[in-house]
């Protein structure tokens, strides 16, 4: 299992990124959050397959369709056997 996390900067805060992305990491099989940063920018924790987190990552570089992803920054983090996926 690999984690990693996400930093999504542009316009996605008030587009429905959050619950998007809940269903994307649903659909791949990857557990986290995502949460709205104070600075507009979304942070996505994510947990899952080497594979599911590389998909996770090319569909963050562009989100919803009501999104502009401007920069998405990713680190790797350690894994803490997260279940299920929430906004927050």
């Amino acid at each position: 299992m690999a984690a990693r996390r996400y930093v999504v900067a542009g316009r996605v805060q008030g587009v429905h990124f959050r619950a998007a992305t809940r269903a994307q990491a649903l659909a791949l099989g990857i557990a986290g959050h995502a949460r709205n940063l104070a600075d507009g920018r979304v942070e996505v924790i994510a947990e899952g397959s080497a594979a599911a987190l590389a998909q996770l990552a090319d569909w963050l570089q562009h989100g919803p369709p009501t999104a502009r992803v401007a920069a998405v920054d990713a680190e790797e983090i350690a894994a803490a056997g997260r279940s299920g996926f929430s906004e927050r």
